[in-house]
Formats: structure tokens, sequence, C-alpha cells
């Protein structure tokens, strides 16, 4: 066989994928007698490119089903795109204005037949992506959120949350972005802490007894105020509740106001209220009948409410002059640095601005009550359980969801208004006649629904409904969902609401949520902060394999992943190991004729040992997997293949397989040495599935299997009659003893070639014959021409000694090193080390020292 000397991942893994692909290996058939195992994607946004946080997402999902589908059940993981509304439409108005060119300008018609053009060109690029990657998605099932088929099922939905009286319209506060201009639900927006100011602005009395202060962070809403609020309880302001104050700037007259909202302790105790501009203060003003003033537009600039002063300016232009404006009048008290969280745009980092509008909400509480019931009753699991708190804090005070955006790209609500009478009518359809007049002239409503909108539906929407098909029936409920714990909210809680609202089941059973990728000094991982490999490049340089096993090795369950240079080392190592292994193994199996079977292997301790430790592997492997411990499966397989296979029972093996005189050891050794391999490779398939597939279609070559693909293979089975302690036991012994005259040699620097004696005294007359039966292990591994073993054996003369276990071994070193030379060399050493100490002492009985150097320095110097 034509093997290359070293491991080619490029040519290996675009051969195989296209083969996967071409034969249909990842598209499972119903089979009503088995129970399927479903993945649903996260679906990537349409204008993603792979970073490793998608690395790391798909190739858990990935290593779970193919895993499963090597059980022999109907497996499928459906992929697809997410159109991404705000996301895809800034990438294009980003092209529009290096055009000169606005969206307003060349209208919601043009724009989106651009972006569909965008999308077509240049958009789903991270597919192919995920497809170098190795993901065995079922491709002929990809789903986009703008499809037919899901637009068909978002109108559904919308219509039917309607009449049921779950979706209403509504003048609310809501987040505004003013570079996207569009409304943001709660959980689109990112909080960072931030030092700013608090500003002390006094609004003089009416009756011109004085003033009050208000304490604010934002004092351009001033601008806005209805009111001046303070708490009924709070003695100090008792006498001034019921008397107005005048708005400087404005000059408009404002009541004070009792509302139990206010604190007491925060700043002066009095707060200024601005209905239109913050959500605590439109509670209060719907509380009070307060009159709801808008003084910043949908761009953050102010307008002519604000008056002429301030009109036209933005908003933190506006903050500066109005700060200076109170100062020079008198009306400025004091200024604090003020820590605060502020809310920024989840898209363009733009600070939000809370803005009053009328925009589109579905009622939560109603949809949240059984999606809570499910989790409590542990028909929805999550993983790590310690997110499931944090589910049921963001469950048990859901807020009612924004699902209106003032953009075109996207899902545009069906609701339809009369141009004749003003009545709505929300229909799946536009409709021909309005039931109130008779008019058949409408409007549709000119703002899409939120993203969010389409994904929440993606359990069900994606098998066809609000058609009843075959796979919706078959797949749904689904098992596993993978993805980050920052998008609970966003996703995975809307998802199990709207899956037991529409279809009565559980979109799926157990989430998966994993940490962040982050770097050797544990800062996330970002393109923008330059410390993100791009992954391609690595794919390109050390294959998909060597990618994906360092991935998961780094990623312990649930927690972060440190992902760094020396960690895709092992993975690129590992690679090289297991093909090394592979090439030696075929190029001498192929020189020997013929292979026995199962039972006629003249089988000795290392094959005994070898296959009682795969089995007990296997059963290891297959629970990793099953618990979705999958970083504890690479750790064991690794150490199995290398440490074990490679390492000891490969070399232990190649006198047999050298061995031409003793054809039935040396048929043996072949056979053995195939079949384990090809076992490790089945269990090692779903995290490095092309090197897995190169290895085991070149051992069937020489060991028929009947499975025409490793991704069709069953995963092995534990046999546990092969599994054996004392095997394990007795070759673990000759392990460390081999070890340990391996560790004396380099100690005093006996050259790897150079035959040596060694003197073993044991404890018990068992250890004396195990010893004997297998010398040959210890002539190989060890180099040893002379062994003599006993239980009262003596120490030799000029000998040096390690234990084991309850067992002494002894290297005489007379004739193999030249003894006086080796304790001069020791002597020069110690004295060495005596300079060295002696400097670390006076360091450390310098009271200067200990009392003025940093106290990491001090205790590394008492660490020396």
């Amino acid at each position: 066989m034509e093997i290359n000397k070293s491991y080619e991942p490029q040519k290996i893994e675009k051969k195989w994928y296209k083969h996967w692909i071409d034969n249909g290996y990842f598209t499972p058939k119903i089979d009503k007698n088995k129970k399927p195992y479903t993945v649903l994607i996260p679906p990537p946004n349409v204008t993603n490119i792979l970073h490793m946080g998608h690395v790391l997402n798909n190739t858990l999902q990935d290593v779970m089903i193919r895993y499963k589908r090597m059980t022999g059940i109907p497996t499928l993981w459906l992929p697809g795109v997410d159109h991404a509304g705000i996301a895809t439409q800034n990438m294009v108005e980003k092209e529009l204005a290096k055009e000169g060119k606005t969206r307003h300008e060349i209208g919601r018609e043009e724009l989106i037949k651009r972006i569909w053009k965008w999308k077509e060109n240049k958009g789903g690029l991270i597919i192919e992506q995920l497809k170098q990657l190795g993901c065995s998605c079922d491709w002929t099932k990809q789903r986009f959120t703008l499809d037919e088929g899901l637009s068909e099922a978002v109108k559904e939905v919308f219509v039917k949350l309607y009449e049921k009286g779950l979706i209403y319209k509504g003048k609310r506060i809501i987040n505004w972005c003013p570079r996207c201009h569009t409304a943001l639900s709660n959980d689109e927006v990112e909080h960072e802490d931030e030092k700013g100011f608090l500003w002390d602005l006094k609004y003089p009395l009416k009756d011109g007894n004085g003033y009050v202060t208000v304490a604010t962070t934002r004092p351009e809403t001033m601008l806005g105020d209805t009111a001046v609020a303070v708490n009924p309880k709070d003695k100090r302001y008792i006498n001034l509740i019921g008397k107005t104050v005048i708005l400087p700037f404005i000059g408009r007259e404002i009541p004070i106001i009792a509302d139990e909202f206010v604190e007491m302790e925060f700043g002066s105790g009095c707060v200024k209220v601005t209905p239109a501009h913050d959500p605590n203060d439109y509670e209060i003003g719907m509380r009070h009948d307060l009159e709801q003033i808008i003084v910043i537009d949908e761009h953050g600039i102010m307008n002519e409410n604000a008056s002429k002063k301030f009109e036209g300016l933005g908003r933190f232009e506006a903050r500066e002059k109005i700060v200076n404006g109170l100062k020079e009048k008198g009306f400025l008290g004091e200024i604090k640095t003020h820590e605060h969280t502020v809310g920024q745009c989840y898209r363009c980092d733009t600070i939000i601005e809370p803005y009053l509008s009328d925009q589109w909400f579905v009622k939560m509480k109603p949809l949240a009550e059984r999606a809570i019931e499910v989790v409590k009753e542990g028909k929805v699991k999550f993983q790590p359980a310690r997110w499931t708190k944090v589910y049921y804090h963001w469950m048990e005070n859901v807020r009612d969801w924004c699902i209106s955006r003032q953009i075109w790209w996207g899902h545009r609500i069906p609701v339809y208004y009369c141009q004749n009478c003003d009545e709505i009518v929300v229909a799946k359809a536009e409709p021909t006649t309005c039931p109130k007049c008779g008019h058949n002239e409408f409007k549709q409503d000119e703002d899409v629904l939120d993203t969010w909108f389409s994904s929440w539906l993606w359990p069900f929407s994606t098998f066809g409904w609000p058609d009843e098909t075959e796979e919706l029936d078959y797949f749904l409920p689904t098992n596993l969902l993978v993805t980050a714990p920052d998008i609970i909210y966003l996703w995975v809680a809307r998802m199990i609401m709207a899956t037991l609202e529409f279809k009565d089941k559980i979109p799926f059973d157990t989430v998966l949520l994993h940490g962040m990728v982050r770097d050797e000094k544990g800062i996330k991982m970002s393109k923008s902060l330059g410390n993100s490999p791009d992954p391609l490049d690595i794919i390109e340089n050390v294959g998909a394999d060597a990618l994906r096993f360092s991935i998961i090795f780094a990623s312990p369950k649930g927690q972060d992943s440190y992902y760094s240079n020396s960690i895709l080392e092992t993975g690129r190592n590992f690679a090289n190991k297991i093909w090394n292994a592979y090439r030696f193994i075929m190029m001498n199996a192929e020189k020997i004729e013929g292979l026995p079977k199962r039972n006629e292997l003249k089988l000795e301790l290392a094959d005994q040992w070898i296959y009682s430790r795969l089995n007990e592997v296997i059963e290891e492997t297959r629970r990793n997997y099953e618990s979705l411990r999958f970083n504890d499966a690479a750790n064991i397989l690794m150490d199995f293949i290398w440490k074990e296979f490679c390492s000891w029972y490969l070399e232990l093996s190649k006198d047999r397989i050298y061995n031409e005189d003793n054809r039935e050891a040396q048929l043996t050794a072949k056979y053995i040495l195939l079949d384990v391999l090809q076992n490790s490779m089945r269990q090692l398939q779903p995290i490095m599935p092309f090197i897995s597939e190169e290895i085991w279609q070149g051992i069937k070559h020489f060991f028929p299997m009947e499975e025409e693909t490793i991704v069709l293979a069953a995963f092995p089975l534990q046999n546990k009659n092969i599994v054996n302690k004392k095997i394990d036991k007795d070759m673990k012994l000759i392990q460390e003893a081999i070890v340990a005259i391996r560790n004396l040699r380099k100690q005093v620097n006996i050259s790897p070639g150079k035959e040596v004696s060694v003197f073993i005294k044991v404890a018990t007359a068992d250890q004396i014959q195990l010893l004997k039966d297998y010398r040959n292990y210890f002539t190989k591994l060890a180099k040893i021409s002379k062994m003599e073993i006993a239980v009262d054996l003596q120490k030799p003369k000029s000998s040096i000694a390690a234990v084991v276990q309850n067992m002494e071994i002894y290297l005489p070193l007379e004739g193999l090193i030249d003894l006086d030379g080796e304790r001069e060399k020791l002597n020069k050493q110690i004295a060495k080390l005596e300079i060295e100490l002696k400097k670390i002492n006076g360091k450390l009985n310098d009271s200067k020292f200990i009392t003025n150097a940093p106290e990491l320095i001090v205790e590394k110097e008492k660490q020396k």
C-alpha cells in the first residue's frame, strides 16, 4: 500500500467529506420502530464567518450526532441560517453609503432586492466553512428563517397570538438605537458599567421659597420633565407635595408629587420625572396621569420640544450645553463621579435611548407558566444544572416582549390598516375588504418582526409546521440543544414557550450550555482584540481534525475553553502519532499473509492487557459521550491510543511482527494491532472523523468489516468477559518497572543503546514468576542483558536504586560510567547550589528586603 510518510489532512478531509455527502450518509431514514436522535443547529447569522466560538459550538454538536449515528438510530442534525435583520441590513446599508446613497433614497423594495442579492452572493458563507470543519448536518434539509415555509409559520403564529389576546400594540418606553433606528427588546441590550457623573439640578419653587434639588445622570432629559417626585414617607418633603416648580430653560410649571417608587436615600430624595424618556418615570407618569413629552428624536437629536436653544443638537452635545447653562443661571448643584450601568445596542454598541413610541408586544407571562413547569418537572434539563436558576429567575420576572423593529429586512408585520376608517386587520394575507366599512384599500404596517420572532419557532417550523408533516411528528421533540448561556433568554426560553403553545410538546429534552473560548491569558477571544486565530487558516495548516480535537480537549463540560498554540499542537501531534502508528502497522501487515480467526489467537500478557484496556476504554468513552463529557472522552482516547497502544503495545509487538520463524505469534500480533486500531478509530470518529475514516478504510484491506463507512459503523460495545483486573495489575507492575529502569539510566546518562544488568528485589514468588515469564519485555524496552530477581536480594555495590510498588530495583554502575568523574560532577553541582543558597539566605535574612520587596518576590525566594 502507498501510505504517505506524513499525514496530509488537506487531501484526506476534502476527499472524505465529498464521499459522505455524495452517499447521503448524513440523511436519516424515518423508521417508526426506532426513536430518532435530533439536534437543531443554532442558526448562525447569514452575515457570520467562522470564528472560534462557532468551532466550539458546532464541534460539540457534531461529536454527539456522530456518536449517536453509530448507535444505529436515525440521527438528524438539522442546519439552517438566520436572516439576522439588523446585522444584515446594516451590512448592505454600509455598501449603499459607499455609493453616497441611503435606504430612504432607494426605497424599501429596492433595498430588500439588494439584500437578497447580497445574501445569494455573500451570505451563508459560514455554511461552507462548517462543512470544512466536518459538520455532519443533513444539508438536504437546510432552512433559512426568511424562506417561504418559515415565513408562513411566522404569520400563522402572529395571527393566532393576536386572536388569543397575547399580541397587542401599545405606546411604551422601549430601548431605541439611534444608530440602527429601531427598537430593541430588553434582551438585545448589552449592559456595561461606566464611570460617569451624577449632577444635582436645582428647580426653583413657583412660590419663591427656595428650590428642590434632583439628581440625574442624564441632564439632557430634564427638558421633558413633567413632575418632581418624592416618597410620601419622606418627612423632609411632606410640606412640598402639591406645590409646583418652574423647569429651567423651558419655564414649564410642573407639580411635586408623592410616589412610593422614590428611594429616600438616593441623592436628595427628590427625583425628576421624564415619562417619555425613562421606563421607571413612564410607570410613575401612568400612575399620576402625567404628560409625556418627547424631547429627543429617533436619531438622538433634540427636537422642537427641547426649545429653540437646544433644538438640533445631539443628545450628548445638548447635555454639555444644558449643564453649562444651569451653572450660569445658578441652578447647578454638586457634581459627583458616579459608576452606573449603561445600555448599548448589541449590534453596533451605540448607547441606547429609552424612547416612547407605538410598538407591538407579546404578553409573555401566560406563555411562561408552562415553560417553567416543564423544567421543574425535569422534562427539559439544563446542563450544567446551575443555569436552571438563571432560567427560573428570568421566566418568573419576564416582561412583555417588544417584537416590532423599524427596519425593512425581515418578516413584515401581518397587520393591515384600512385607508378609509383606520380599522386594524390582522391576517396572513392582505384583506380584500374592510370588515368595518367595506373599503378595499389597505396599507400594511411598515415595521418588521424581531429576528428572534422567527427563531423561537425553529424547533417546529423547520419541520414544515403549520402543516402536520411526517417529519414534524417523527423528529419533534428534538433531543439536544447546544448553545451559549447568553441566549438563554433571547432564544432558549422562548423556544420552550412557543413549542409548548403551538405543538403542546417540549422542543428538546436537554440544553448543553458551554462557556466562552478564551486565550491563554483568560481574555475572551475576539477578532477586534486580535487574539482570535482564523479557524480556516488553522484547518488549512493542520487540518480540521487537529482543530476539533484541540477545542474539545480544552473544553471541560460547561466551562470556558482556554485555547492556545500549545493546545493546537496537542491535536496536531496526536493526529501525527496516530498516522505514524497506522503507517507502521499497514506496511508490516501487508508483508504477513493471512489473518487468523479470533479464537485462533495465541495470546500473551500484552495481548490480554491491551484487549482488557480496550474494553475498559470503550465503556468509559461511551459513558462520557452519553453524559456530554466530551473532553473526558478525548483525554481517555488520547491516553489509550498514544500511551498504551502506541508506546507500549505496538513496541512490544515488534519482535513478533518481525519474527517470520514464529508464524502463529506473528499472525496474532497482526490481528490484534489491526483490531485494536480499528476499534480505536470507531471511538475517535465523533471527534476526529477524517483521519478515523482514512485509517479505518485502510484497515479494511486486511481486516474485513461489513460496514461501508465508519460514519455508519457500529460504536464498539464492551465485552466484560475480556476485562481482567489481574492482567491490568500485572502489566502495570511490568510497565512501572521498565519506566523506573529507563529513569535510572537517564539519571547517569547511559546511552539508550547500551545494555545493562539489573537486580530486582521482589516481595512475592508470584512476582518472580511474572518478571521471569516476561523478561523479554525488559530486554526490548529497557535494554536489559542480565536480570536477577529474588525476595532476599542484597543491594549491589556502587548501584543506584528505584522503588516500584513493593519492589526495589538496583542498577549497578561499575563499568558503565566513570564513577570518580560522576562524583566530581556532582560535587561541582553541590558547590554551585551552595553559593546560590547563600545568596538566597542573605536576602531572606535582610529585614530591608523582607519589608520592601513585593510579597510575590519574597515568596519566590522562599520557594527557591
